[in-house]
């Protein structure tokens, strides 16, 4: 068997880089060092000294300024006779490094027995983005910019690829998500999204453990998968002799913890639904799942929308966002309409008024896929009309309550329902940008009618609906055994991150985007 040979192996950039890697091992030079203590980041220098009179460069030399050490990915380097410029960058942003042909030391280097001196080793054998520590004192040039005298250089990294180049920069979008580590390299903007990433977890955690909920883990790969009308990815257990499936949703796990005794629980966790890509989909992506013992749909209007303003003013100190064109205001209140009543506002169709027929008409005139409308009930033919009429009229955020019943079975019947009209579900959906960014209901918690719903489901396996729920004994052996009243919430964490860090795409969010595999 032979291994095949990879095309950067081939790159005379590669091959020129590996020689001169060779010639600094013979330097007895560790191009590869275990550790270095760093003093500061850029950000820590820069705030710290960047208001102060340091001195120039002669103070620097004399050792009268401030000392510091620092490491960064070498990203500009232009010599300038006796002294040579360039800039280092880290995580936090980037820093100017002077280097002196009198005072620069390459730490290791013995320049009569290595026969290359100081400045030569750094111009000749130091290549723009290898990693490098440098240990002297800060100075302002003449312009006026922070600028450490580097007094010893230590290389930390030998790098064989070269950085995309500086003026082109890395602009083919699937390169940077196939390679997102040149990404990030490249652009200190997407380091900031990934960043506030974090920040806005660290928000939604404290919030909720502040509401005196519990976080808690749950399996990934399940034997019956559920919560959600999605297509699992498949799996095969070889110690148990088993299929499996990877879970499409963190529901019926949690609703078991309820069972358990457990009053508030959420969880934050990858979930994998084996269906496209797109703007705001990807296969795998992460959820916020949490539910509360004693209250219900309504409570919970309140609970999420009050979340989302917590992150817009810890992030941004106001309630305002601007997303690409749109200025969102997620001051709470929210706008709150039944999925009836928003069909008949942003729609002018009462669907009270409307026999099954009629509604089977008004369907027709859109551009619906007709495959959606094979065995339509009434409900679903609602739920089709706001889908096409409504939803991409919700730009500001909404609370979209009140679904037919067909939209869930996990959902509990609404308590005022009317004679002689659809099933309702006490469920909401929260819209903003024409998304669906949250999801809640009143739990079902009756097992004999979360048997018959299943049970439906089923039936909806049989006639062609990949996407409908399996039957899952245990769970409702469960909730036999007791579940309290309760009320949960999922909301899609990469969606959410799209709106406050105004990304046009999810790839632009998810570190490592499912992309196809290359040649």
């Amino acid at each position: 068997m032979t291994i095949p040979t990879p095309d950067y192996l081939e790159f005379e950039e590669f091959q020129n880089r590996t020689k001169k890697l060779e010639k600094i091992k013979k330097l007895n030079i560790n191009p590869y060092p275990y550790k270095y203590e760093a003093t500061h980041s850029s950000i820590e220098i820069k705030d710290l000294y960047g208001n102060k009179q340091l001195g120039h460069s002669d103070d620097a030399a004399a050792g009268e300024t401030p000392l510091v050490k620092f490491s960064g990915r070498l990203v500009l380097f232009r010599a300038m006779g006796k002294n040579a410029f360039a800039q280092l960058q880290d995580e936090t942003g980037k820093i100017q490094i002077m280097f002196n042909r009198d005072q620069t030391k390459v730490e290791g280097l013995d320049p009569i027995k290595a026969e290359i001196s100081n400045i030569k080793f750094i111009e000749k054998m130091i290549d723009l983005g290898d990693i490098i520590g440098v240990e002297g004192n800060l100075f302002l040039t003449k312009k006026n910019e922070l600028t450490i005298y580097a007094k010893k250089v230590t290389l930390l990294t030998k790098t064989l690829l070269p950085l995309p180049d500086k003026h082109s920069g890395l602009k083919d979008t699937g390169v940077r998500y196939r390679k997102r580590w040149l990404d990030l390299i490249s652009n200190q903007s997407v380091i900031e999204t990934f960043k506030k990433r974090s920040l806005i977890l660290k928000i939604i955690r404290t919030y909720l453990e502040d509401e005196g909920f519990l976080e808690v883990e749950t399996p990934i790969l399940q034997n019956i998968y559920g919560g959600a009308e999605a297509k699992p990815f498949a799996t095969h257990m070889n110690a148990l002799h088993q299929d499996m499936y990877l879970r499409i949703a963190l529901e019926i796990s949690l609703k078991k913890l309820l069972v358990g005794g457990f009053s508030k629980i959420y969880e934050i966790g990858k979930v994998f639904r084996n269906e496209g890509l797109d703007r705001t989909h990807n296969p795998e992506f992460t959820l916020l799942e949490a539910y509360a013992t004693n209250l219900d749909y309504n409570d919970l209007m309140t609970f999420t929308e009050n979340l989302f303003e917590t992150i817009a003013l810890k992030l941004n100190g106001t309630t305002k966002v601007i997303w690409q064109k749109h200025e969102i205001d997620l001051k709470a209140p929210w706008k709150r309409l039944s999925m009836k009543n928003s069909i008949k506002e942003y729609a002018k169709i009462d669907t009270d008024k409307l026999s099954t027929e009629e509604l089977n008409k008004k369907l027709l005139d859109t551009e619906i896929d007709r495959d959606k409308l094979k065995n339509a009930t009434r409900g679903k033919m609602i739920a089709l009309l706001f889908e096409e009429l409504v939803e991409d009229k919700l730009i500001q955020p909404h609370h979209i309550y009140d679904h037919p019943i067909e939209t869930t079975p996990l959902c509990k019947v609404h308590r005022n329902q009317e004679e002689n009209k659809e099933i309702l579900v006490e469920r909401f959906e929260s819209f903003i940008l024409k998304k669906e960014f949250l999801n809640a209901y009143s739990e079902l918690n009756d097992p004999i009618a979360q048997r018959k719903l299943l049970e439906d489901q089923v039936l909806k396996r049989k006639s062609g609906d990949e996407e409908a729920h399996p039957l899952d004994e245990e769970f409702i052996e469960s909730i036999c055994q007791g579940m309290p009243p309760a009320a949960g919430f999922g909301i899609g964490i990469d969606r959410l991150i799209m709106l406050f860090t105004n990304a046009d795409s999810i790839k632009d969010v998810i570190f490592f985007p499912i992309m196809k595999m290359e040649e």
